[in-house]
């Protein structure tokens, strides 16, 4: 409820709210709802001119499959795989993007938070790490104090976030240099001196588009992951690091279809 506010009292300043609503589906025609009944997203779709868009004839994750008509390779990590059509509505596909994009890099920070914690505490630098037990730990507030907290940063967060997909750049934090043109506003990737300061995604749009496919892919991958290491610890009790050290250790009985077999 606090981010729902939050993100509601973020927009009410937008110039353009007063869009026609669109709907958007899910599975074909079957499912719609309405994102928004007084906002539209003006979030581009592609990259436009700030990197280059992939190629016609661009690696495809089926071999000799043709593409959809809305993914023309402008979107970063586009593979032309999209077989229910759900980015056929184009302001769905423009939010689908966006959502990819954030759950890719809050997946890329929780296995970062899983692997390394139990690698510092395989060196004797932590004790008693167990990712999965965080939830049960005592910290310096009560659990309540603490949600309500993280419920309140993360609410602001995100509803800054999705203010800027709706109006670009209103929410942009770029201090303001004498000599330095201000950088145009890129939703989902906002550069500047806070978040870009070596300018690697302001570059030539070759190799802009080459870094953001980077990421699009490790986040992909990494979201996978977490679900592996989720299921992980339901059949095993076990951080990945310890479970892939068992795993080295005695490959035939320690794998994937022990985890199923009875003890």
């Amino acid at each position: 409820m606090a981010s729902l506010a939050i993100a509601a009292a973020a927009s009410s300043c937008f110039p353009n709210r007063d869009l026609p609503p669109g709907k958007y589906c899910f599975t074909g025609k079957a499912a719609k709802i309405r994102l928004s009944k007084r906002a539209g997203l003006n979030a581009t779709k592609g990259p436009s001119s700030v990197c280059q868009p992939l190629p016609p004839d661009r690696p495809l994750w089926f071999p000799g499959s043709s593409p959809p008509q809305w993914l023309d390779g402008s979107l970063p990590g586009d593979f032309g795989f999209d077989p229910l059509g759900l980015g056929s509505d184009p302001e769905l596909l423009k939010w689908s993007a966006q959502a990819e994009l954030i759950h890719g890099r809050w997946a890329m920070l929780a296995v970062a938070g899983i692997l390394i914690p139990e690698w510092l505490e395989s060196l004797g630098f932590i004790d008693n790490f167990s990712w999965y037990d965080a939830g049960s730990r005592e910290y310096f507030a009560d659990p309540t104090t603490l949600f309500v907290s993280q419920l309140a940063l993360m609410g602001w967060a995100e509803g800054r976030r999705w203010a800027d997909m709706i109006n670009p750049g209103c929410v942009d934090i770029e201090p303001t240099l004498p000599n330095k043109k201000k950088p145009e506003p890129d939703v989902g990737y906002p550069g500047g001196l806070w978040f870009d300061p070596f300018m690697w995604g302001r570059g030539s749009p070759e190799p802009v588009m080459v870094l953001r496919t980077k990421e699009i892919k490790n986040g992909r991958l990494a979201m996978l992951a977490f679900v592996g290491f989720c299921f992980q610890a339901v059949y095993t009790r076990q951080g990945p690091i310890e479970n892939l050290m068992a795993h080295v250790a005695d490959p035939g009985h320690c794998n994937i279809f022990s985890a199923f077999t009875s003890q």
